[in-house]
Parts: C-alpha cells; sequence; structure tokens
C-alpha cells in the first residue's frame, strides 16, 4: 500500500532579529536558514494496517503526511502508495485517500455541513446511490443526524471533528490520513471518533495512518508504532517494543512508567529527539 525509500524533505526559513532596523535591513537582504525536515525516511504500511505515527514537534510528522497525499513533493527519496507517486498523480490519488486535518477544516465556514458534503459529493464525482448509502452509514454510525443542517462555524470542536472524518470518507477511501483528529475532543468524542477509526477498519480493511500526541489514541487504534524524530525514523515496531526501548539497561518498568505518556517521554529523552 505505502513505500517510502530514502525520502528527504527541507525547508528555507527566513530568518531576521527584532526591530524597526532589521525589518528594513531584511528587505535589502534576507538571512535564511536551512531546516530539514525529513531525513532519509523509509517504511512501508500494508493494506488494511492500523499505524501510529509519532514523535515530538517538529520531527516531521505533518511533512510526512503531506508528501503521502500529494501536498508535497519530495527533496529526493522514492514514494509510492497503491502503485501511484502522489505528487504526480494528484487527480488519481486523491480519489482513493481521506485526509484529516485535526486544525484544519475542508468543510465551508458559512453553509450547513450537508451542503459542504453536496460539495464534496461533485467535487469526487461520487455517484448519487453511493453517496446517500454512504451518508447514511456516516451519519448512523457519527451520531449526525441532528447537526447535518448546522452551520460549520456553529458546530463545538467534538461535533466538526465528527463532520471532518465523515468528509473525509464519503468518498469511500482506502486510505485514511488522521493528523491530531482528536485534539481538543472531550473525552466522549475521543471514545467515539476511536471506536469509530477501529469499526471503519474492521469492516471495509480501511489502511490507517494516525499521527498524534494523544498516546491512548495510540493504544486504543494502532496495531504498529513508527517514532521520527529530528526527520528520522528511529523506532518501528509494536507498542511492546516502544516500552522495551524507554526502558534504561537493566532497570525494571516501575508502575509509573507504565504509563504510555511517561514510556514515551523516556524515549524522546533517550533518544535525545526533545
Amino acid at each position: 500500500m505505502i513505500t517510502m525509500k530514502g525520502i528527504c524533505k527541507s525547508y528555507k526559513v527566513a530568518k531576521r532579529n527584532a526591530g524597526f532596523k532589521e525589518a528594513c535591513k531584511a528587505l535589502f537582504h534576507r538571512e535564511h536558514e536551512l531546516i530539514h525536515a525529513l531525513k532519509d525516511v523509509s517504511f512501508t504500511i500494508d493494506d488494511g494496517e492500523m499505524v501510529g505515527y509519532i514523535g515530538p514537534n517538529g520531527a516531521g510528522k505533518s511533512s510526512t503526511i503531506k508528501i503521502l497525499s500529494g501536498i508535497l513533493a519530495p527533496d529526493s527519496g522514492m514514494c509510492e502508495v497503491d502503485g501511484r507517486i502522489p505528487w504526480k498523480c494528484r487527480k488519481e490519488h486523491v480519489r482513493e485517500i481521506g485526509v484529516v486535518f485535526g486544525q484544519r477544516s475542508q468543510l465551508w465556514w458559512d453553509i450547513p455541513v450537508i451542503d459542504s458534503f453536496e460539495l464534496l459529493k461533485e467535487i469526487y464525482s461520487v455517484s448519487t446511490p453511493s453517496y446517500n448509502q454512504k451518508l447514511e452509514e456516516l451519519t448512523e454510525l457519527l451520531q449526525l443526524s441532528e447537526i447535518l443542517r448546522t452551520p460549520t462555524r456553529q458546530l463545538s470542536l467534538g461535533q466538526r471533528m465528527r463532520c471532518e472524518i465523515a468528509a473525509s470518507l464519503l468518498h469511500s477511501p482506502r486510505l485514511l490520513f488522521l493528523d491530531e483528529p482528536t485534539i481538543g475532543l472531550d473525552a466522549v468524542s475521543k471514545l467515539a471518533v476511536r471506536d469509530f477509526i477501529k469499526r471503519l477498519n474492521e469492516e471495509h480493511k480501511t489502511t490507517v495512518l494516525l499521527t498524534t500526541h494523544d498516546m491512548q489514541d495510540i493504544e486504543a487504534i494502532a496495531n504498529r508504532v513508527i517514532l521520527i524524530g529530528k526527520g528520522q525514523v528511529l523506532l518501528d515496531g509494536s507498542l511492546d517494543d516502544m516500552k522495551r526501548a524507554a526502558m534504561t539497561s537493566g532497570d525494571d518498568m516501575s508502575e509509573d512508567s507504565k504509563n504510555l505518556d511517561l514510556i514515551v517521554a523516556d524515549l524522546y529523552h533517550n533518544l535525545n529527539i526533545l
């Protein structure tokens, strides 16, 4: 399904000191810093896998998702998703993927949610029977019936995220990218989203790549964890592999360190990626 080999991506970022004088100086001579977001990233994900993609802020998680979804092209390396090169086959590629960015919206702000769904139906050229069937299924599973006629701007965060997930699935993608899908959600909404993602994978064999800082999301959803830090893949395995990597040599895991957040914090410190 997904193959990445030796992917590298860098960004040129403008830098200047504070103050009016420095701002004027930057008009004629701008200083830049080269940021290496991804350095030789390689991994494969098979059909139907549920993979957690974790790492500290700035590790390269979102850059990876943007390359896999075709938004960005890498500087070097090879990336294929179901036989397609994402940034070269944009139209064909987006028909087979769904993307949810927790801090971005694909719903139109001032119109009812159902109108946004209808627009997405036309954008993806979904047939009316398929659309109606999928809408009915998603409305029931995500409990959307009471909010479909409400403008997006009037929804709570939890309601909006359920609608965002539904919007990303209206065209029945085989692959779902989730970037912080539960950020800011209350406990009930988080549980609903997690249960839905697991059910989606069980019933439709949808491949899921999840990036999040919430380790309870990873524990509830993912069968495999890929840890990235400073643009490099540092660990690829199960949650148990991650726990073993977090333990210092010869130490037993204490009761406190069994908490996943503490385990991840220890792992980040051990690998010096904070």
